[in-house]
């Protein structure tokens, strides 16, 4: 079960963010409520004028080792479910993503 898939440029990620949480950091895969896989983040950084979504681009950023305009959020700006688009080289990406999860 992987929340993530393969396209022609990089990965498409779907992430559940709960921000306001006391620590940063990956609670593992789960399943939504529809059954399909997503990543489980946790951000201290509240849900307050954009500053969650920056803290989950810099976060992936960071643990993935890629640019930070290398991710886009293409859907779910304005909700705990998010589906990111990150550039790079696909298998690079799945393999550093299969190693945090």
């Amino acid at each position: 079960m992987k929340p993530y898939s393969v396209t022609s440029d990089g990965i498409r990620l779907a992430v559940r963010l709960t921000p306001r949480a006391s620590r940063d950091g990956i609670d593992g895969v789960r399943a939504d409520a529809d059954g399909r896989p997503v990543l489980r983040i946790r951000l201290t950084a509240p849900p307050v004028e954009g500053a969650a979504n920056q803290a989950l681009i810099d976060f992936l950023a960071e643990i993935l080792s890629v640019r930070k305009k290398d991710i886009v959020i293409r859907s779910g700006e304005a909700g705990r479910l998010k589906i990111l688009e990150i550039t790079g080289k696909p298998d690079i990406l799945a393999a550093r993503l299969d190693d945090l999860i």
